[in-house]
């Protein structure tokens, strides 16, 4: 049984999977994806990268609304996958497993930055300066606005 630890990080490369496809990132994360796997064998390695691939097809095809829940599914399928191979390895490979399943977290990071927002959203990965001035209205996401004066409330509203 693994650590919470080794855990997070499955969980972490999971995400990491989930976050580059799609994404410029993608072809590079799933490369080194299938070398943490180390699989030679040329058909466990179509496998592992038919799997990454129907991952992308998965959270392409989503539904607007099913994208968070097809996100999530393809994070756990990912996340099971990197802990089932940290359980199968032996202690000292385990250690270069680790290694490598941090670079490829670091490497999402820094390929496709942290932060994400769904459909709709803003997400910023440091600061952001939104301002409104004489009358006007400001948002990083903004819906139906009207500007100026309220209406009066009628009897009903006293």
């Amino acid at each position: 049984m693994l650590d919470q630890t080794l855990v997070a990080l499955a969980s972490a490369a999971g995400a990491a999977v989930a976050s580059a496809a799609g994404t410029d990132a993608w072809h590079g994360l799933r490369q080194r994806v299938a070398q943490i796997f180390g699989r030679g064998d040329g058909a466990d390695h179509r496998l592992l990268l038919e799997r990454l691939d129907s991952s992308v097809g998965e959270l392409r095809c989503a539904r607007p609304q099913d994208r968070e829940q097809a996100r999530v599914r393809v994070v756990a399928a990912w996340q099971t996958r990197f802990c089932d191979l940290l359980e199968d390895t032996d202690d000292q490979g385990r250690a270069e497993v680790v290694r490598h399943l941090n670079e490829l977290v670091r490497y999402g990071q820094h390929s496709y930055g942290g932060a994400s927002a769904r459909e709709g959203g803003l997400a910023v990965e440091g600061s952001v300066d939104i301002r409104a001035e004489r009358g006007s209205a400001a948002a990083g996401v903004m819906g139906d606005v009207t500007i100026g004066n309220p209406q009066q409330p009628g009897p009903e509203h006293n």
